[in-house]
């Protein structure tokens, strides 16, 4: 029969949810530290549990050698015939237990020793079994009931430990009353030194999967699929889903008839807006559904490699899709994995613009090119900052006369020097444009020359063809044409003999 001490031994064990041997060997462990402490040595002490009796024996412990020459501390060792003066079956390799009075002696500051010995035991204990048993059921849902509330922390029974839930784990909608049962996240447990720390949460996205599991029995089954969850506790959730069978509607399986389904969540939440969205593995696809509701004109990847995304959006839209301090965006980042980067429709244009002005390449001309200035100003001048042509042009006489070593006539040589130099400049491109001119007047010219000629022969060719007769008309004609062709000839002979006669 268990003796009184072992009965209230493992009633605690059971309290605790410890082993009962553990609590044992902890209340054996206080009175070794007791007795220690009451004769002062340095020996191995050990105690023993008698469970039928609860009476605990306090022993020295020596470990037993065969010559006297092997002893190296008489506090810890003993010959083989010391130890059989004391236990006639002792032998050599073993040990030896000398009994120590401990009933009646140990006073009041020993058995306070003792107690604190056994209560640091058991909380270690203690500590152990409550990670051992929640280090597993991290990022599961468990029901926890509102013990007490510390400040902005809620101190949560989950029934074999307390848990924590920090105000950074709450949700800005939500209030808490002693008493009320609730849906959590265990998030993490601690192994502190004053106890186990169960971290619990209600801002983790794991409780939204949790409560779509629970009220959609697509999800729970698996022919609905949730890819990816956003959240902002106490203001908006973005949910990405998919459906496995090509019958059922991922979305509105998840909304449910009349929105049933989802306003379930929602009240679960406490009011916490939610967008189901349908999952793309086409990451542009994706960002358009995912910056919902505003209407997205364009999406660009910008590098896969960086999973960076440039989304164009109309002017009017713009807000919409950055949302409230910038949360509809983030949210979609999160939900893509992807850095988004949202433009209008005149910053993008305005992008453009730019990028086509820097293509624009920029004369610069160093100074020395320059003939009329001489080495000593040039130096001067770079000393200055001023390195090119261009930015010299640019200069006021003041500002030239603001440079050390640079005076009225120096400034009134610069002037000459650099409008000599763009009058060289100008002089050359309008040769260039003289020669080029010409070269196209005379390509001009000789275009003209071509098509007149290739007018004129069209014409000639169309008369031709209209004043050529049947073949016998222009027979008759021909013999016509040679008679009077001969009577012309006839009358030009006789003409100068009449001018002799």
């Amino acid at each position: 029969m268990a003796s009184e001490l072992y009965n209230i031994i493992e009633g605690v064990s059971r309290e605790k949810g410890i082993d009962p041997r553990i609590v044992v060997s902890a209340v054996e462990d206080a009175i070794v530290v007791a007795t220690r402490k009451y004769y002062k040595t340095q020996e191995n002490l050990r105690a023993v549990l008698d469970k039928d009796s609860g009476k605990i024996n306090a022993y020295a412990v020596k470990a037993i050698v065969e010559a006297p020459e092997q002893v190296e501390d008489p506090n810890l060792q003993v010959t083989v015939e010391q130890a059989r003066k004391l236990d006639p079956s002792a032998e050599a390799g073993g040990e030896l237990l000398i009994p120590k009075v401990t009933e009646g002696i140990l006073g009041r500051i020993a058995a306070q020793l003792a107690k604190q010995v056994i209560f640091q035991k058991v909380r270690e204990a203690e500590r152990d079994t409550v990670y051992n048993e929640y280090i597993g059921h991290v990022n599961e849902v468990v029901n926890a009931t509102v013990k007490r509330i510390e400040g902005p922390d809620v101190i949560l029974d989950l029934g074999k430990a307390e848990a924590r839930m920090g105000r950074k784990e709450q949700s800005r909608l939500e209030s808490f009353a002693v008493g009320e049962r609730i849906r959590v996240v265990i998030v993490r447990v601690e192994k502190a030194v004053k106890g186990p720390g169960v971290i619990a949460s209600r801002s983790a996205p794991e409780l939204v999967q949790h409560l779509f599991q629970s009220e959609v029995p697509e999800i729970y089954d698996g022919t609905v699929v949730i890819r990816a969850i956003a959240r902002e506790a106490g203001e908006r959730t973005k949910i990405a889903v998919l459906s496995k069978d090509k019958d059922v509607d991922a979305v509105g399986a998840c909304v449910g008839m009349k929105g049933m389904r989802v306003q379930s969540i929602i009240r679960e939440l406490r009011g916490e807006k939610i967008d189901i969205i349908e999952y793309h593995e086409d990451p542009v696809t994706f960002a358009e559904k995912a910056l919902q509701p505003a209407k997205v004109s364009r999406v660009t990847i910008v590098d896969a490699a960086e999973k960076h995304l440039e989304v164009v959006v109309d002017d009017t839209q713009l807000s919409l899709a950055i949302g409230k301090k910038g949360q509809n965006v983030r949210l979609a980042a999160k939900l893509l994995g992807w850095k988004i980067d949202i433009k209008s429709e005149e910053e993008k244009r305005q992008e453009v613009e730019q990028q086509m002005s820097a293509l624009v390449t920029q004369t610069v001309t160093p100074l020395e090119i320059v003939t009329g200035l001489g080495e000593g100003l040039v130096e001067k001048l770079k000393a200055a900052g001023v390195n090119t042509v261009e930015s010299l042009a640019d200069m006021t006489p003041e500002q030239l006369e603001a440079i050390e070593g640079i005076g009225p006539k120096t400034v009134e040589k610069i002037s000459i020097a650099v409008n000599n130099y763009f009058a060289s400049l100008d002089g050359g491109e309008a040769v260039a444009a003289a020669e080029t001119e010409g070269t196209e007047e005379a390509a001009t010219e000789a275009a003209l020359s071509l098509e007149s000629a290739t007018e004129g022969s069209v014409e000639a060719d169309v008369l031709v063809s209209e004043a050529e007769p049947p073949e016998p008309a222009a027979e008759e004609g021909a013999g016509l044409s040679s008679e009077e062709s001969a009577t012309e000839e006839a009358a030009t002979e006789e003409a100068p003999e009449d001018k002799q006669s």
